[in-house]
């Protein structure tokens, strides 16, 4: 289990299976995580239990997928992963995803990416992390820079959410950009 300010990563149970589904399943979520990207969802009962049989025989040297409790109440809020891990390269891509809709523009997302971001470079000694959004979510390009991510890229007009196309845009931190907040 890590610890923030405002939520605690910990390992992913199956009784989570739940709330992954109802978010999946949530248009607004999907929206705003994925660009409405239908691979994320909607998606059915069986695909999330399919996927909850997997995860968890992830190898954390490769990826990983973490629960986002609120420390206040200990209710489950979000997930935050990480993916392509590369030990060779020292690279690896990030996300975190806010679920429940009452937590979201409060700072919960960024404390978990914090966390997430602790960590990859503390514990796996990563030199670079990424992550990508779309121009339209500027929630999250707000978070990301103001975590220390630098706006790397941007594959303009690739991304189409409900009928306007929108730049996919990717961020990246380098180790040495990387500053903790206490």
């Amino acid at each position: 289990m890590i610890e923030g300010k405002w939520v605690r990563l910990r390992a992913l149970r199956s009784d989570d299976a739940e709330h992954h589904l109802r978010w999946r399943n949530d248009p607004e979520v999907v929206r705003w995580a994925a660009a409405g990207d239908p691979s994320f969802g909607p998606v059915t009962a069986e695909a999330v239990r399919l996927g909850f049989d997997t995860m968890p025989r992830l190898s954390p040297r490769e990826s990983a997928v973490f629960t986002v409790e609120d420390l206040a109440g200990g209710r489950v809020i979000g997930m935050a992963d990480y993916r392509d891990l590369d030990p060779y390269a020292q690279v690896a891509t990030l996300g975190v995803t806010i679920g429940e809709r009452e937590f979201w523009g409060r700072g919960y997302g960024s404390d978990a990416l914090r966390l997430l971001v602790d960590h990859l470079f503390g514990a796996y000694g990563l030199s670079r992390l990424e992550l990508d959004t779309w121009s339209g979510n500027e929630r999250a390009v707000r978070a990301f820079t103001r975590l220390g991510f630098r706006e790397e890229g941007r594959r303009r007009s690739a991304v189409l959410v409900e009928e306007m196309r929108y730049d996919g845009v990717l961020f990246g931190m380098l180790r040495e950009e990387w500053a903790s907040p206490v």
